[in-house]
Parts: structure tokens; sequence; C-alpha cells
């Protein structure tokens, strides 16, 4: 017998561009109903380590990324119906402009029928509002649609202007004012979620993180959309129903990852992890331990190791210092267990980088090369990872403004995927003893085997070889 697809209140906040203000709106909306006590559930379109700890702190659940060519429609599909049977509320945060890129926010609403809600940054407009709102709704005819809020407005009479210049005024779901916090922890205008070279600073480092969510929902209380409760009409229109796909294909254990003890560096300095890799690395198997290498914890008794990316360009010194770490990690390595180094854990084991005003910080050096911080972005985009005579491809993405120098042997290259022979937006994959690494971010759940080749006990019957 077939089980109803179970049906929940949902929306996808996008926006005309970038800076718009999507975060702050998806965390204070997640913030206002978590509060009192609603079950909430927040997604994030497109690869994006650090909004998610913005909305991971809102909502008190994991987040997870919904991306059609990154994750895949069915993996969207079968994460959103497992939130619409725990949740009271789904909220996804887009990416970029809605209709931005070949696997747009718009495409996505479209496929699962989910509303959108339009945020503008109307700090420096009027009427033109309501122009730009009717051009997002109407540019696909069959777009899902729920209005559009207003963002970092000045006061009633701006929010006034703004209103009248919707051809339909049903669209209209407040006016939201530009909040940050002041001396007392209370929302003051100004700027709520600072930001630094690779986005939004996460808000594990910051003491005030809560107070700041706080600001936002009380902002968020007075606005139309903030008033709506659950059960009254507003949500229940935008409410969905979300059947599981057709094929889930159920992760089974692999070999190589079977009992396999597979460490994980997860502080401050390596903070850039997908939640769905480790769940991944557990169903194949694997038996998943998280360590802080800032906090002078030692490398736990482990057959391979993962270090994810993050920020060692801003804690060199404090990596640096924790010598004992180092000479476990040389033996690690001696001793011939893998390592998978990703973009920040790549840049923690060279030699030194070069920082943004031109000192050098040495860092473990068990990678032969230097990094350099650029003041511009140097990779950008979706990048994906294969092996010669494989079907599989490990799927992620590039988003890094260092640069490096690394004398290892490259053994492959991440490249964008629809330029598969053009070498310079590729990313090297470099291999030092057992060490791979890369600028390349994985999404392990997309090439199950090679994940086993990267993180795996060396060949052995039934098992993946170690990638060379």
């Amino acid at each position: 017998m077939n089980t109803p697809a179970p049906r929940c209140p949902a929306l996808i906040i996008a926006a005309p561009a970038s800076g718009q203000g999507k975060t702050t709106v998806v965390a204070a909306l997640a913030r206002l109903h978590a509060r009192q006590g609603r079950r909430v559930r927040v997604f994030k379109c497109g690869p994006d380590y650090l909004d998610p700890h913005w909305h991971e702190l809102a909502s008190g659940a994991p987040v997870h990324p919904l991306d059609l060519w990154l994750t895949g429609e069915a993996d969207c599909r079968q994460r959103l119906h497992q939130a619409a049977n725990e949740a009271e509320l789904i909220l996804i945060e887009g990416v970029m402009g809605l209709f931005d890129g070949e696997h747009s926010v718009a495409e996505l609403a479209r496929r699962l029928g989910i509303p959108v809600l339009a945020v503008i940054d109307a700090s420096a407009m009027g009427g033109t509002l309501g122009a730009l709102a009717h051009g997002l709704k109407s540019y696909w005819s069959d777009l899902p649609w729920a209005g559009v809020l207003a963002n970092r407005v000045a006061g009633d009479r701006h929010a006034d202007m703004l209103r009248a210049g919707l051809r339909e005024p049903q669209d209209w779901l407040g006016a939201l004012p530009r909040v940050a916090l002041d001396a007392d922890g209370k929302g003051q205008p100004g700027g709520l979620l600072p930001q630094r070279h690779l986005g939004l600073v996460t808000a594990r480092e910051l003491p005030d993180a809560l107070a700041r969510l706080d600001a936002a929902a009380d902002a968020l209380a007075h606005t139309r959309l903030g008033q709506m409760t659950l059960a009254g009409q507003g949500w229940q229109r935008w409410a969905v129903r979300f059947p599981a796909p057709a094929e889930t294909p159920a992760a089974a254990a692999l070999p190589a990852l079977a009992g396999q003890r597979v460490a994980v560096a997860q502080d401050e300095a390596f903070c850039l992890v997908y939640e769905a890799n480790l769940q991944a690395l557990r169903a194949w198997g694997a038996q998943v331990q998280c360590f802080s290498p800032l906090r002078g914890q030692p490398l736990p008794d482990c057959d391979a190791l993962w270090l994810p990316g993050g920020y060692p360009e801003l804690h060199a010194p404090a990596l640096m210092a924790q010598t004992a770490l180092r000479e476990q990690l040389r033996q690690h390595i001696a001793q011939g267990k893998p390592v998978w180094a990703e973009c920040g854990g790549m840049l923690a084991l060279l030699q030194s980088i070069t920082l943004a005003d031109g000192s050098l910080q040495p860092l473990w050096g068990l990678l032969p090369g230097q990094a350099r911080l650029q003041r511009r972005l140097q990779a950008l985009g979706p990048r994906q990872w294969s092996l010669p005579g494989s079907p599989d491809s490990l799927r992620g993405h590039s988003f890094h403004y260092c640069s490096a120098d690394c004398s290892a042997a490259i053994i492959g290259h991440a490249m964008r995927p629809e330029s598969t022979a053009d070498l310079s937006s590729a990313e090297p994959i470099y291999a030092h003893g057992s060490i791979r690494a890369s600028f390349f971010h994985a999404w392990f759940p997309s090439a199950p085997q090679m994940v086993a080749r990267l993180l795996g006990r060396p060949a052995e019957a039934g098992s993946a070889e170690h990638i060379d």
C-alpha cells in the first residue's frame, strides 16, 4: 500500500542577485518559529558551508544542500520528503539570482512545486520594487510564487512607497529594516551577519550569534510574513506535497570502508564540512571520529584521515604550535595511511602561506609547496573528478582565494562539467606519499567507490585500490 506523500508549508527564499539579505531572512524566519517550539528544517541551494552554520543555529537541525547538479534531483526529493515527515515548516535559501545558472533556483522551484519568496534589497529603491517583483514573478509563467519581502527599508514612509509600487497588493509580505546589535545586545539599524573573504563568519565563532538571530527574528515578527501562523491561511496556501522519489538506492556498506576508522578534523580552522559527507561515511560502514587540531586534541587512533576545508590561514600560528599533532600526522603518512585534504586542509599541509599583507606564515610542511592568499577570487563553481576507465564522477565545487605552488605529482584534475578538456580552470589533484590533496571540495554521495579509494583500506580482496 502506498504511503500518502507528506504535506508541509515550504518556501524557497530567493533574490534577484547575491547580497540582498536572503541568509538573514531565512535565519530570522527559522529562529522566529523555532523559538516558539515549532519544528523547522532549513536547506541551502548550491554548494555552501557557511550560511548553513547560521541556519543550524536558528533551526536547531542539520542543514543540507539542495542542488540539481551537485546532489541530484532524487537526493533533493528524498531529503525534502524526509523533512516533510518530521517538520512543521521547510525553508530553502536560494543562491545567487533566482534565474542564474543552468540549474537555477527557479528550476528547482518549478520542478518541485515550491513557492518562491523574493527578498529584494530596497535600500536605494522606491516604486521600482514593483517592476522588479513583477519581472521575477512573470519571467516564467509556471513559476510557483509566494510574494516579495522588501529588505533594508528605512522606515514606514519608505515601506509605503515600496508597497504602492506593486501591481498585485497580495504579493506584499512586509518590509524588514536593516538590523544589527548595539552594545546592549538589542537590534539597531546596521549590518547583522559579519563577512570575510569566503563569505559569512560562522555562527560558532561569535559569542553573540544567537542574540544576532533573535534581533533579526524580532524585526521580522513585525512584518506580514512574521505575523502569519503556520495554521493560518497564509502558510497553508504554501503547503507542498513531498512524495518520495521513485528510486532511492539504499546506502550499502563498502568493503574498503567497512570498519575503517576515519578521523575528521573539525573546528574553526577546518569548518567546511557537509554533514551529509559524514553521514555517508557512516552509512558505508566507516567509523567516524572528529577531533580539533586547534584545541590540541591528538590524532585519533585511525586508519585514514580527512582534512576538510576551512581557514588555516587565520589560525596558522595556533596550528604550528601543535607540534605533537604534526608528528602524529607525519607518522600517519609514513605508515602509508590515506589522507584526503581538500582546500583549507591541503593548505595546512603545505610548507607556508603568504598572507594578503605579505607576511609569511609557516604551516605543517608535510606537502611540498607554498600558498599565497590573493585579494581576488581564484576559482568558483562546480567541478567533477573522473578516473580513466571509471563510470564514476566525484562531484563537488571550488571556491578559494588562495593560489598554491605545489611540486607534488598531479594525478588528475577536477574539471568544470561543461569543459572537460579545458585545464585552465581545472583543480589539480596532488599525490604525495599517501596524501591526496586538492582545492576541490567533494560531495561524497556522488561517487561512493571513489571515496572508498580515497579513504578506504589498501587493496585487498573485494576492496578498492587507493587512487594513484
